[in-house]
């Protein structure tokens, strides 16, 4: 595997700039103005991408799964409320087009994989922590031959072993972003180490999906020679939702980029 990558028109890893994702999961609410609004701010923010969600609920979880701490509402329903449309997902496609940032989209089970690439023509994908151990998912995505950045939280490392060879073992090109998935993530438990010793063992750009508060935990991992910063970002802390509270705010989101 190289360790340099194409995503879109950029190069990441070793002798290139750290690829920063804005992403933007749920903080819009579902609100396709506030999706746009966000899109406007990572661009001015002159981030790399903004990442946005998309989800075929159905194909993906049961109506009464679990219930994390920041949630208020049962997750099928706070995704259900939020999820944009793929009309308003084609929408936020052609904007990012027309003011020069990369759109990005999460799948979360195959039909909404296949609706990323059939759709919208995406050129690479991101896989959230929660689908690292879901090896066909993994494999199916793989398997469309286009570049994928797969997230490492609540697993172990053999979990991240089996994940990385199967995907090798399709051929499609790989970028691992180290995550803890706490929200927010406490300092003492950033584990930025594993940023250096993924790049060992497996050969491939490795960066970091951070949910520590501000932007501290980013730089450190930059200082580590990570390809990509991923950052939940929302136009305002104080809003309601599950991830306000642990993204950052736009003058922080072009902090980090600077």
């Amino acid at each position: 595997m190289s360790r340099t990558v194409k995503l879109g028109n950029h190069v990441v890893g070793e002798g290139h700039p750290p690829y920063v994702i804005a992403e933007a999961c749920i903080n819009h609410e579902g609100d396709i103005a506030i999706a746009r609004e966000m899109t406007f701010v990572a661009r001015a923010m002159e981030c790399d991408a903004i990442k946005f969600q998309l989800h075929v609920l159905d194909d993906e979880m049961l109506q009464e799964a679990p219930q994390s701490a920041n949630f208020e509402d049962s997750l099928f329903d706070t995704l259900d409320r939020t999820n944009l449309s793929l009309d308003e997902h084609k929408e936020l496609q052609t904007l990012c087009k027309e003011i020069g940032i990369e759109y990005m989209c999460t799948p979360f089970s195959k039909a909404s994989a296949d609706l990323l690439e059939q759709e919208l023509d995406i050129p690479f994908f991101k896989t959230g922590s929660g689908e690292l151990t879901n090896l066909p998912f993994q494999t199916h995505i793989a398997g469309k031959g286009r570049p994928v950045i797969v997230s490492t939280g609540m697993t172990e490392l053999h979990e991240i072993e089996e994940t990385v060879s199967a995907v090798k073992e399709v051929g499609a090109p790989l970028v691992l972003t180290h995550c803890v998935s706490a929200y927010p993530c406490p300092y003492d438990r950033v584990n930025l180490g594993n940023i250096p010793k993924y790049r060992e063992m497996f050969d491939v750009p490795v960066g970091l999906s951070d949910h520590s508060r501000g932007i501290y935990t980013a730089l450190g991992a930059v200082a580590l020679g990570a390809a990509v910063i991923e950052k939940h970002f929302t136009l305002d802390k104080m809003a309601k939702g599950p991830d306000h509270a642990s993204s950052i705010e736009p003058h922080e989101l072009g902090e980090l980029v600077k």
